[in-house]
């Protein structure tokens, strides 16, 4: 029965895609803003604002998705399921978008290696999602996709620990009170993408588990 619906309703991977794509996109921006901090770039709004473009298009795939959802009487995904994939592939790029726009409300002129790190964890979590998502079309892939959840899983723990540790060495040598609370607050929007990221990969699970 998947198998036969898959054909008439593949807008809805199609869709999927693209926003995987600007995930993947987001989060290179992500990097080369974190990487530019502190190295005297001109260019670091330029990134924030390549970003909000990102955002903003993922946006536009989110809602095609949901009037979709809204037309299309069979779905070759549970309704719920396509409704949650969606979210949360937008909740990643709004938390980019967020992380991007703090650095500059905060002013932020360096960061520590942590927090680029972490950035660099967000782009492979996002590179992750989309190879995943490009295989859910075709339950013959459930194993490589389950591996690659796995992965995502992985790498968001690894976001946990790199955030811990940021934030532990925050508190015992940053001396000035207001850009400790501004850095912590960018460890912590850049390991939420993870958590968001992880978020993906749990629909994506529950997703093969019920379909495969």
């Amino acid at each position: 029965m998947f198998g036969r619906f898959m054909p008439q309703e593949g807008r809805f991977f199609e869709l999927f895609n693209l926003h995987a794509h600007e995930i993947v996109e987001g989060g290179k921006e992500l990097v080369a803003l974190m990487n530019a901090l502190g190295e005297g770039a001109t260019d670091l709004r330029d990134h924030a604002n390549a970003i909000d473009a990102i955002e903003k298009r993922g946006d536009t795939y989110t809602r095609e998705a949901i009037q979709l959802l809204h037309k299309t009487f069979i779905t070759p995904l549970d309704r719920e399921e396509i409704h949650q994939l969606i979210s949360n592939m937008d909740d990643v790029l709004d938390l980019m978008q967020d992380a991007a726009e703090s650095v500059s409300l905060y002013d932020i002129k360096t960061v520590s290696a942590e927090a680029k790190q972490l950035a660099e964890i967000c782009l492979q979590c996002g590179e992750r999602v989309k190879s995943a998502v490009a295989m859910l079309s075709n339950m013959d892939n459930a194993a490589a996709i389950l591996k690659i959840c796995e992965e995502i899983d992985r790498l968001e723990s690894d976001a946990d620990r790199v955030m811990r540790s940021a934030i532990s060495r925050l508190f015992r040598t940053e001396k000035d009170a207001v850009q400790l609370i501004k850095l912590k607050a960018i460890y912590e929007l850049l390991e939420t993408i993870t958590d968001r990221a992880e978020d993906v990969a749990n629909v994506m699970q529950g997703i093969v588990i019920e379909n495969a």
